[in-house]
């Protein structure tokens, strides 16, 4: 069974194609995470009431958590393969791409008809068999974490609740400050040296997406036309 695209819960989107807002169900079958971002895939999405209080971190946490937000801020493009998988049994594989700040692009395999892609400003959700296109702001989407120019994974925006340490693996669970019931997104890195490796992201409904990056290469040159979009049912007829 081939993967729905991630949920952005609340998000705010207007579609010009029909001229209206689209359904729920759309909106819950948008897909993330940088996922964010990703990652891509790329949002902090938690089973409601399981978030949970701000982690009490040790100095050695703290100082990790330092570690991973100076890498973050650090990378700016990121070109991979990914696998995603989720709890109900559904998967899908695609390419990503991550040009930070605030591009990023999400392209899914058949028979997923989706592409998602972050232009700087917008992050824009084209669903090829339902010929619809929908437009959220950048800023009010969890894709926005992960392109952000400056990233803060511990006060601010978002607050820490799970860090755990491995004998080469770092991860650590963030959620938004202002809704932590929101949900939560898990960030997975290799260590020594530092690497984004994959997230996972716990939905409303309590549905877990893990997104693994395959053969990713990072600091690479990446087209600008990649994050373009031309809408083409807008400009389908010629105009």
């Amino acid at each position: 069974m081939s993967a729905k695209p991630i949920a952005l819960a609340g998000a705010k989107c207007w579609s010009p194609t029909t001229g209206r807002r689209p359904t729920g169900i759309l909106i819950r079958r948008f897909a993330h995470g940088f996922a964010a971002a990703a990652l891509l895939a790329l949002a902090p999405v938690a089973t409601a009431g399981a978030s949970g209080p701000a982690a009490i971190l040790d100095d050695g946490a703290r100082a990790d958590i330092s570690r991973i937000e100076t890498y973050l801020n650090r990378l700016k493009t990121v070109r991979a393969r990914f696998l995603q998988v989720s709890s109900t049994g559904e998967y899908a594989e695609g390419s990503l791409y991550l040009n930070r700040p605030g591009k990023l692009r999400i392209d899914y395999e058949p028979p997923v008809p989706v592409e998602i892609i972050a232009d700087g400003s917008r992050l824009i959700y084209h669903d090829r068999k339902l010929e619809q296109v929908t437009y959220l702001p950048l800023g009010s989407t969890p894709a926005g974490i992960l392109v952000k120019e400056k990233v803060s994974l511990n006060g601010g925006e978002l607050t820490v609740t799970d860090f755990a340490r491995g004998p080469k693996s770092l991860r650590v669970t963030v959620v938004r400050a202002d809704e932590p019931l929101e949900g939560s997104l898990t960030l997975v890195f290799g260590d020594r040296p530092l690497e984004l490796r994959k997230w996972s992201i716990s939905d409303a409904q309590g549905t877990v997406t893990n997104v693994s990056l395959m053969n990713a290469r990072f600091g690479v040159p990446l087209d600008d036309k990649l994050f373009r979009f031309r809408d083409p049912y807008v400009y389908q007829s010629g105009g």
